[in-house]
């Protein structure tokens, strides 16, 4: 089965076609960071509008390079949520009207569980169940996955996602846009001091996250620094420092809970270096997409499509994207019939 992806939930145009016999065919990608960056932060309506600007043109580009043509396509999958509802609306609008014209089946993907079947595009592809560990800009969630839509939260953060706490603190610190990437750059230029921000609700029960409590403690520590460039980095590695160890924490406890002996990390945040080190000293097994699946594309929105389409299933002929959307309410993969 030939599907067409489209991602766009937030400040990326992404579009791929995947098969369900001979893999990832294409995958295209358009980042919306440079405008962005003038604002220092994701503007929704013009995000809105750029996704409209790139995004038949990125299609036309990935079907051109597969060298087939649109009547080859078997369907049609796009984010329907969660994420900005423009946006959203721009993706479903799109992919609902081409498969309509096209008369094929067309599916609405949540967003987290693309990046959550991520890891499955690559050869050492993790097999069922694990625990996934989502972090991006806007979620942190630990997930028992034992089949495709068999998914039961295990924690999430109860304030800042944390690569939304990565952004604000690089933005604090004076950091370009965007800010997450910008202060693991800077971090990889400080080293251990006296500066220690806590392991937020590693000592109580349960698995869910808080990381309000670390931009405070940065902000406070660069107000009382001597304010060079040599602070700033020591105050970026303890901030990272203290984010991946509490999220290595989780994580383990999490295995153990479960009994699970795979663990995968997905989203944006997953393609920190320092975080992959940490959670690569775990017992069990760690499976990471590779660095551009990471962030958002297309590609994933493609391939948890296909699996779901292949299955038999598929949406009415309406637009309702969701930008609030659990996890939890997915059906099961074996009951998508």
């Amino acid at each position: 089965m030939i599907v067409l992806g489209i991602e766009s939930s937030c400040d990326e145009t992404g579009v791929a076609i995947y098969d369900t016999e001979s893999g990832l065919l294409a995958d295209k990608l358009y980042s919306q960071v440079a405008m962005h960056a003038e604002y220092g932060g994701v503007v929704p309506e013009l995000a809105s509008r750029d996704h409209i600007r790139k995004l038949l043109p990125l299609v036309r580009e990935c079907v051109t390079e597969t060298g087939l043509t649109m009547h080859k396509l078997d369907g049609i999958a796009y984010t329907s949520g969660p994420g900005l509802i423009g946006a959203l609306m721009v993706g479903a609008s799109v992919g609902r009207s081409l498969a309509w014209g096209l008369g094929i089946p067309a599916l609405a993907v949540h967003h987290m569980e693309g990046h959550l079947l991520a890891p499955m595009l690559e050869d050492d592809a993790p097999e069922f169940p694990f625990v996934a560990l989502l972090v991006s800009g806007g979620h942190t969630l630990l997930v028992e996955v034992k089949g495709i839509g068999e998914y039961v939260i295990l924690g999430e953060s109860v304030d800042d996602a944390v690569g939304e706490a990565f952004d604000k603190t690089a933005k604090m610190l004076g950091l370009s846009y965007p800010g997450g990437p910008e202060l693991a750059k800077l971090a990889e230029q400080g080293k251990a001091t006296d500066i220690k921000f806590p392991r937020p609700m590693v000592n109580r029960p349960g698995l869910d996250f808080s990381f309000s409590g670390l931009k405070t403690a940065a902000l406070l520590a660069w107000q009382k620094s001597a304010g060079t460039a040599a602070a700033k980095a020591d105050i970026a590695y303890a901030f990272q420092e203290a984010v991946v160890e509490t999220l290595a924490i989780k994580c383990d406890r999490a295995l153990k809970q479960t009994g699970f002996k795979r663990l995968i990390i997905a989203g944006g945040v997953g393609a920190n270096k320092r975080l992959r080190e940490r959670l690569g000293e775990l017992d069990e097994e760690v499976f990471f997409p590779r660095q551009a699946f990471c962030t958002d594309n297309g590609a994933m929105i493609a391939y948890a499509g296909a699996l779901r389409l292949a299955a038999g299933q598929f949406e009415p002929a309406t637009i309702s994207p969701q930008p609030r959307w659990s996890l939890e309410s997915l059906t099961p993969l074996a009951q998508a019939v």
